[in-house]
């Protein structure tokens, strides 16, 4: 079971991260070459553990006052939203 937990979150972050505009961000700061690369490296690794890990706690806290099909469900309409919104006011 943790195994498949944790390539299922691997997977599913790794995929939602491609193309964000975190990665974005990194890719500009490495692309300065007075920039130490290791640097850029260890400063948004740092920044995405970090926030990972306020996600986890944070949930873990969700937990105790809604259970989990609560809050997929209410994951999911986040999702479907911003994604409604995104396609509504993408040609504005």
């Amino acid at each position: 079971m943790f195994w498949q937990t944790f390539l299922t979150v691997a997977l599913s972050v790794f995929v939602a991260e491609i193309g964000d505009k975190t990665q974005l961000a990194t890719m500009l700061f490495a692309a300065d070459g007075a920039r130490s690369k290791w640097a850029v490296f260890a400063g948004s690794s740092i920044a995405l553990v970090t926030a990972a890990g306020i996600g986890v706690l944070v949930g873990a806290q969700l937990e105790r006052f809604a259970s989990p099909v609560t809050l997929k469900t209410i994951a999911g309409i986040g999702f479907i939203a911003i994604g409604a919104w995104t396609l509504a006011t993408r040609s504005s």
